[in-house]
């Protein structure tokens, strides 16, 4: 039943993976056409357009924070794969559980926080569009959802060795 239920969540965490993986390239597909339409028209057009750089910074923050559940769900973690080396097997896998737990307890508290975050964004404006904060402050509630998910995900597949789908990395 274990290995069945592993399994599914990593065939869950994988799809949910690669749609976020899309998300983030189409999110950098617009922020760099956007920069450069940014430059173009500082430098040549000169159109007096102000919107590019708060655009590019809002787009900025949803990549770099949604990319973190793609990191969770792999598992890249860089710093950690040195001391992760040297450990015994049982020690490495005391040291991840705690890890995923200390990570899991945060990037909850962080979904949490984050929703009263985007709801006080609702009375704030941005400085250039004139919109509420709401869609750049509901980045960080989103992508912690999505990192918690993603953290529960490789943590049952840790319970099964053999759990990933095939495919994966």
């Amino acid at each position: 039943m274990l290995p069945k239920i592993a399994l599914l969540a990593d065939k869950f965490g994988q799809r949910l993976n690669w749609i976020v993986e899309r998300l983030c390239a189409l999110l950098a597909a617009t922020m760099v056409v956007v920069i450069w339409f940014g430059v173009t028209e500082r430098y040549f057009l000169e159109l007096g357009i102000t919107w590019t750089e708060e655009f590019s910074r809002y787009v900025m923050i949803w990549l770099a924070l949604l990319a973190v559940s793609c990191g969770a769900y792999r598992r890249e973690h860089i710093g950690l794969d040195i001391i992760m080396r040297r450990l015994s097997p049982r020690m490495r896998a005391m040291l991840r559980f705690s890890l995923d737990l200390l990570g899991l307890a945060f990037f909850i508290f962080l979904t949490i926080f984050g929703v009263g975050m985007t709801i006080n964004g609702a009375t704030q404006y941005a400085t250039i569009f004139g919109m509420t904060m709401v869609v750049p402050f509901a980045s960080v509630p989103v992508s912690a959802g999505l990192t918690s998910i993603q953290i529960l995900v490789t943590m049952i597949r840790d319970l099964v060795p053999d759990a990933r789908v095939e495919g994966t990395s």
